[in-house]
């Protein structure tokens, strides 16, 4: 792997990091305000918290069309994952929706097929044992699927476009300027279901602030930032890999900072989830010529 692979692998798995660490702020969110409402308000703080390095940031766009209709393209996908899986949470287990969700990790490379664009062989092996561990990490009860199931299915398809998307515009604009324009396209996608489900007050987003902050200036403002900075230099799958890892970090964390205690199962899910992505990384062999 070269510099600029590493430079990626290493703001992805920040990016990771960032959104494992964010799953208490968005659970305590819910207590106070509806989760479209929450998608809504934290992309707006995303978007403006990105806005003065936007203003800066003197990195050349390919061309404001492309800057443009690729942060529209990239938002509405993203607010619509958002909204599909909180709308998901409602009527399913939280280990279930990670599980679910994180399904864009076979979808990804299911869907670079479709396109002509092919993985690494090594990649295939380390999707499905990624995907493995993450049935290990999430899932402790029956599988059956019911509708917000269904819905966290449609998520994980919604992040696959959103991910693939990204890959296609990255190397082509000005990351922070892209990020502004595809967080203020999300919060409106948001806006859609929120208006027509949920009403909100002055003071429960008050009480709300804590969760706000975090989710819209670090994993909104900073997480999908480095998200579109560390896909510009490697595969989708790969990348998609790396970002799984948020759900290991959520259970870590939670071990952590919430005395949440972990079983052998979960520490085990963790572990080949993590082998994964290590051989994902691994150099792919050469067969010399005869």
């Amino acid at each position: 792997m070269g510099k600029t692979d590493i430079r990626g692998a290493a703001a992805l798995f920040a990016a990771a990091v960032i959104w494992g660490l964010a799953f208490a702020f968005q659970s305590a969110g819910m207590e106070y305000i509806g989760p479209f409402t929450f998608t809504v308000i934290r992309n707006i703080i995303g978007s403006a918290a990105l806005l003065p390095l936007a203003l800066l940031n003197k990195e050349k766009s390919e061309s404001n069309r492309t800057l443009v209709s690729g942060g529209i393209i990239c938002g509405v996908m993203l607010g619509a994952a958002s909204c599909l899986q909180q709308y998901g949470m409602v009527y399913t287990t939280a280990g279930k929706a990670g599980f679910l969700t994180a399904m864009y990790i076979v979808m990804i490379p299911l869907a670079g097929l479709l396109i002509g664009k092919k993985c690494p062989r090594r990649v295939y092996p380390a999707v499905a044992l990624a995907a493995a561990g993450m049935y290990l990490l999430c899932m402790n009860g029956s599988f059956s699927l019911n509708r917000g199931d269904a819905a966290e299915l449609m998520c994980a398809a919604a992040f696959t476009a959103q991910i693939i998307a990204v890959s296609h515009f990255s190397s082509r604009v000005n990351a922070y300027k892209f990020a502004c324009i595809e967080f203020a396209a999300a919060a409106a996608a948001a806006a859609v279901p929120a208006l027509m489900t949920e009403s909100v007050t002055i003071s429960a987003v008050k009480a709300c602030r804590l969760p706000l902050l975090y989710t819209g200036i670090m994993s909104s403002g900073a997480g999908y930032t480095l998200q579109i900075i560390g896909q510009r230099r490697l595969d989708p799958t790969v990348a998609a890999l790396i970002m799984s890892l948020e759900s290991c970090v959520s259970a870590i964390g939670g071990w952590l900072i919430l005395n949440q205690s972990l079983t052998a199962r979960e520490i085990a899910g963790c572990a080949v989830m993590f082998a994964a992505i290590i051989l994902a990384q691994l150099p792919e062999r050469h067969t010399p010529r005869a």
